[in-house]
């Protein structure tokens, strides 16, 4: 688990591929820059721009993560240099000062506007309509790693646009200060919603509220 609190930005040095299946994916080699790798060892997880990755070589400050096709398939930023949002793995015990993150990315948005509001920046996103329906007014979401709040929501039959605010700190700390229309971006949605909306795809909020009456009315 993550908190969308990057703690660094790191660059993607270097992306091989094995060319003899299609189906392949990349060994991906990471700068940390100025992460801090105290206490990291292969094996562990480390967020690349809101993609949960496994650390498969560790040389300070460079590490290395396999990613796979299905992971390519779902994200955006993986399989090229560049600069990405890093962020060590959530311990118990630590602060949780954006929101809970699982690195699992559900799919990526595009974006529609970044411009300046006053002195803060605003960031209007188009999300794919299997995931429009978990974005939420003032609810969370990860864009690129990042935790940010939603200040506002237009459906429409693509999907929606949500509008974010970004202070000038975040954007001077993480990676969406090079965003421009039409870039993609890894979006994940709030684990709440993720869970309630397959309870109720399966009837169990139904159950609850007939087993646990007390909770149903709370």
């Amino acid at each position: 688990m993550f908190t969308g609190i990057v703690a660094a930005v790191g660059r993607i040095t270097q992306v091989t591929t094995d060319a003899s299946s299609h189906d392949a994916g990349v060994r991906v080699t990471v700068d940390a820059g100025p992460l801090s790798l105290d206490g990291v060892s292969i094996g562990d997880s480390i967020a690349i721009a809101g993609a949960c990755m496994t650390v498969v070589a560790l040389a300070s400050p460079v590490i290395e993560f396999d990613v796979s096709r299905e992971s390519l398939d779902h994200t955006t930023g993986l399989d090229r240099v560049g600069e990405v949002n890093l962020e060590k793995a959530l311990r118990f015990g630590d602060r949780l000062d954006g929101h809970l993150v699982s690195g699992h990315v559900d799919g990526t948005g595009v974006v529609r506007r970044f411009e300046r509001s006053a002195e803060s920046m605003t960031l209007i996103v188009r999300a794919p309509s299997t995931l429009a329906r978990f974005i939420a007014l003032k609810g969370s979401v990860a864009v690129d790693g990042v935790s940010l709040t939603i200040n506002a929501v237009d459906d429409h039959e693509k999907g929606c646009d949500f509008s974010i605010n970004l202070i000038p700190h975040t954007v001077a700390v993480t990676t969406l200060r090079h965003l421009k229309a039409g870039d993609r971006v890894n979006l994940e949605i709030d684990t709440i919603a993720r869970y309630v909306e397959r309870m109720l795809a399966t009837g169990r909020l139904t159950d609850v509220a007939t087993e646990h009456p007390a909770i149903a009315h709370a």
